[in-house]
């Protein structure tokens, strides 16, 4: 009887994930100082790399919110977090696990890969404790953004603050007035006025303040159209004077033939009403947000309005 030889195939161990480390972030230099992991391990791919020193297991799922703790927690635990990071933290989703955490530090501090730093004082009512973390409170937040952004920028975070209850005009005249006279007022003031709890979509509002900056009346948003007491249409924005309308179309909006004939038989209605629509797609915003603009002002001076350029 022959020998029976075994191949004996070696299979790398899968490594161990130390208890105390399972689903937190945590200091790379703490965690090899108190024996939870070698070096070489830490420099694995079973580990993420947040910050300078912060790494988190690679199978944990971390949010903005938790990039915002890792930040305050591991690396400015003096910071206050602000601008879009707080605008998340009050249910404004705009960034995401990739985006940089917005800080404020009381005093200037360096660099910090993956973290968008601010630094000045704070007032003491400028702050809340929410979970643990120190945050601006919405109009403080709202402040920062717009003296750190383009108008346009900045208004698509305070547009859903203000749906949302977060934040109100009354409260950004308030913070002007007590802040009058700092840099950041006129910039405060412009942000309230052209601002709009209406809007339903970052490029909505990007696109509003495009057309107030150009020029334009500032539009009414989600106007519903009517012709003779009678429901026609909800329009993204709207100058009722000049029965001219401009809708935001998504790629998803005709999902059959059914969704495409509803949508032709509301646009005649909106024609027969006497309302001139004006139709863009994500894609023309983006790319030719300028012809856009040209569009409306046209259409506007077509229906009688004087075309005097203003600024808010």
């Amino acid at each position: 009887m022959g020998r029976r030889r075994w191949h004996l195939r070696w299979v790398p161990r899968r490594p161990t994930i130390p208890t105390a480390l399972r689903g937190v972030t945590f200091r790379g230099s703490e965690a090899i100082r108190e024996g939870l992991l070698t070096r070489g391990q830490l420099t694995s791919s079973a580990w993420r790399r947040l910050f300078r020193d912060v790494y988190v297991h690679r199978t944990a799922e971390i949010d903005h919110r938790g990039l915002c703790v890792a930040a305050v927690r591991h690396v400015l635990p003096s910071a206050v977090v602000t601008g879009a990071s707080a605008a998340y933290l009050y249910g404004v989703r705009l960034v995401g696990p990739t985006d940089p955490v917005e800080v404020l530090t009381p005093a200037p501090h360096g660099p910090v890969q993956g973290i968008r730093l601010h630094h000045g004082p704070l007032d003491p009512g400028d702050h809340v404790e929410i979970d643990g973390l120190r945050v601006a409170t919405p109009v403080r937040a709202v402040w920062d953004l717009v003296r750190h952004r383009d108008l346009a920028d900045a208004v698509r975070f305070v547009d859903p603050l203000l749906r949302l209850g977060r934040l109100s005009a009354d409260e950004m005249a308030k913070y002007v007035w007590e802040h009058r006279g700092e840099p950041g007022c006129r910039l405060m003031e412009q942000t309230a006025q052209v601002a709009d709890a209406g809007a339903e979509s970052p490029q909505e509002s990007r696109t509003r303040v495009a057309l107030v900056l150009a020029g334009v009346p500032k539009p009414q948003t989600q106007f519903v159209i009517t012709d003779g007491g009678r429901f026609v249409a909800r329009s993204d924005l709207a100058w009722p004077e000049y029965r001219v309308a401009l809708e935001y179309d998504g790629y998803d909006f005709h999902h059959d033939r059914a969704d495409l004939s509803r949508d032709r038989a509301r646009l005649n209605r909106q024609l027969i009403a006497g309302w001139l629509v004006i139709h863009v797609t994500g894609d023309r915003l983006r790319r030719d947000l300028p012809g856009v603009v040209a569009e409306v002002l046209a259409a506007l001076r077509s229906r009688g309005w004087p075309g005097t350029p203003r600024l808010p």
